[in-house]
């Protein structure tokens, strides 16, 4: 991880300080939080990239025509039992 430097008014870091203590948090973590909002990152966002990369690089799968699936196929325990 980066280190980053930053001037910013007093002021400004005083009311940042007091905002982020409201929020039970350090300024550290708001502007990290930030600037990654800002570059297009999230948790959310990392684990959606993380699941699609693992599922295209997996070898799980339904074949090259897929699966075709009809309604009575799918509930067809359920007539024979009478469910």
């Amino acid at each position: 991880m980066a280190k980053l430097t930053l001037v910013i008014d007093d002021d400004v870091l005083t009311r940042a300080r007091i905002r982020a203590q409201e929020q039970g948090t350090s300024v550290d973590v708001l502007v990290r939080e930030y600037i990654g909002s800002l570059a297009g990152e999230s948790d959310a966002e990392r684990g959606l990239l993380e699941f699609i990369e693992s599922a295209a690089s997996s070898e799980a799968g339904s074949g090259p025509d897929g699966r075709h699936w009809r309604r009575d196929d799918l509930y067809a325990d359920r007539l024979r039992s009478g469910d």
